[in-house]
């Protein structure tokens, strides 16, 4: 009875002894961890993006649930992207930013970091091609991206803004196109002239214009001085003018789209106060 007591007391110490062992290790691998990240910020912050990508990775193969290192690792593959340069090392740099915020996103989906980052990769991924047709099927990507990260964040006026242009963008070739069908120059009053073209275009498109200018009122309700929202809330209204039946409507949305010129405006002069005061405060400093 003694032996089986003694013997079950050394199991007890053994096991003790291994968990510290297991703790203190787990506690140097954390410490490494940290360290190497705060070698990577400063690389980062120096823009030496290679040398912060080593120390990026060096935290992550100390702790891999080190999801803070990971951003930053695929921030820094991010800052490296150039969006349309085709060579096989640029690729790659995309491909290692997603990959890493996608790793992220696994074992948290609501990352907003991660989320915003890979609609803004995919926004300027369709910027960069040539071809419409590319553009506008990687933009409907970053669409899906931008509409995760508002149900992650209600109150980003940047993915408001976002999915506003991205509307904007998919309705003008075809705004464009029928009113060259029409023969009218950029400079001629609307609404479009040939009424066929007109209910063509307001039966396929008048719904992704109101959803632009859903989209770009939001953002402007959230930031009151928005000025690239109120001037693309100016261009969708003015051009959903040409969708009008008759002058007075077209006149009522001219008037509307008008004002929004004036407060993007009146927005830009309030920004550019807040930017010598800022900058006033920094240099009395």
């Amino acid at each position: 009875m003694l032996n089986a007591i003694k013997s079950h007391a050394r199991i007890i110490v053994t096991a003790v002894v291994t968990l510290s062992l297991l703790v203190f290790a787990n506690g140097c691998e954390k410490l490494k961890a940290r360290d190497a990240l705060n070698k990577g910020v400063a690389a980062y912050k120096a823009t030496k993006y290679e040398e912060a990508s080593r120390k990026f990775k060096e935290a992550i193969e100390a702790d891999p649930t080190f999801d803070v290192a990971r951003l930053y690792l695929a921030t820094s593959y991010m800052s490296q992207w150039i969006p349309g340069a085709d060579s096989p090392e640029n690729k790659a740099m995309a491909k290692n930013a997603e990959d890493e915020f996608m790793e992220v996103l696994k074992r948290d989906p609501k990352s907003k970091l991660a989320t915003e980052s890979i609609a803004s990769m995919r926004y300027n991924q369709a910027n960069a091609f040539p071809a419409l047709e590319d553009k506008l099927r990687v933009m409907d990507d970053a669409k899906v991206w931008y509409q995760k990260l508002v149900e992650i964040d209600p109150q980003n006026s940047k993915a408001y803004y976002s999915l506003g242009v991205i509307a904007w963008s998919k309705w003008y070739p075809k705004y464009k196109a029928a009113r060259e069908a029409a023969k009218m120059k950029q400079e001629d009053p609307g609404p479009i002239k040939d009424k066929k073209i007109r209910e063509e275009l307001k039966a396929g498109y008048a719904g992704l214009v109101e959803e632009g200018i859903g989209h770009l009122t939001k953002a402007v309700e959230i930031d009151k001085i928005y000025d690239d929202a109120m001037a693309y809330l100016n261009l969708l209204i003015r051009e959903r003018a040409d969708l009008a039946e008759n002058a007075d409507d077209y006149k009522k949305d001219i008037a509307t789209a008008d004002k929004w010129v004036a407060d993007a405006l009146e927005a830009k002069k309030i920004k550019a106060i807040e930017l010598e005061k800022k900058s006033k405060g920094i240099k009395a400093e």
